[in-house]
């Protein structure tokens, strides 16, 4: 498959944050478009087309919220476009606005995945309850669908119980019109987008001297202010090895 790639980001990847290394977000910059955005739209379209249970699902439950979701991203991305019934994407392409459809649908109109988690009433945790994930990272939707949150991060090692009280609190208190971000970062053998968890286990793991490629994901989340169900949203980029160093310099570490 054709590499798709980024040529430059803007934050440094190779910044060492201890987790979850969460920041203040302007709500502004919750979303946004890149110079992959044409080719990585492209690939979430087949991906959505060929293998649609694999990378959408959404409860009865989380349906609200999910056409609440799609409100707010329409009117964000595409301010002119809310009464129109379709968008245009910046590369061009028109996409019919789906309300029936809400995540199938901005799956089309967005570079960003989007996980949908509510906190049942009597609960602990919040809980998956609907998501468009085209782009996992050695997870599959399966594994993580209408389960909570420790549950979800269950195999990531440093996932401690003080870091999951710490994410738990996180996902209470983020308030309407006051977004949080973070990043993560992984050096990798393969440029490929789509990288569901394998069979076996874990993909190869090449040290930061030797991945011809890194793989950040600039994760948010943002609480609906109808729905109160909390928005996690995954904005992947993959960069050539030499084309991180030529803008950040030596790795000093990734998170």
């Amino acid at each position: 498959m054709t590499e798709i790639l980024q040529t430059r980001l803007s934050y440094n990847p190779l910044e060492s944050r201890k987790l979850p290394g969460i920041q203040p977000l302007e709500p502004a910059d919750w979303l946004y478009f890149d110079d992959a955005f044409a080719a990585q739209m492209a690939e979430r379209a087949r991906l959505l087309g060929r293998h649609r249970t694999e990378v959408l699902q959404c409860a009865p439950e989380a349906v609200p919220a999910a056409e609440e979701l799609l409100g707010v991203v329409v009117a964000q991305l595409y301010p002119d476009a809310a009464d129109s019934g379709t968008v245009i994407r910046p590369d061009g392409v028109e996409v019919a606005l789906d309300w029936r459809d809400p995540l199938g649908t901005l799956g089309l109109i967005a570079q960003q995945d989007f996980c949908i988690l509510e906190k049942p009433e009597g609960a602990d945790e919040h809980v998956l309850t609907g998501a468009v994930v085209c782009f996992p990272a050695n997870w599959s939707l399966a594994q993580k669908y209408m389960r909570p949150l420790i549950a979800i991060h269950a195999p990531v090692d440093s996932y401690d119980a003080g870091i999951a009280a710490r994410v738990q609190r996180l996902f209470d208190g983020v308030q309407v019109g006051r977004p949080m971000w973070r990043f993560n970062t992984l050096w990798y053998a393969d440029a490929s987008l789509h990288q569901p968890r394998r069979p076996s286990g874990d993909r190869p793991r090449p040290g930061a001297d030797t991945a011809p490629f890194i793989r950040t994901e600039r994760q948010t989340i943002l609480r609906l202010p109808h729905s109160r169900a909390v928005v996690f949203s995954i904005h992947t980029s993959v960069l050539a090895r030499e084309d991180v160093l030529n803008q950040w310099g030596a790795p000093v570490g990734s998170s």
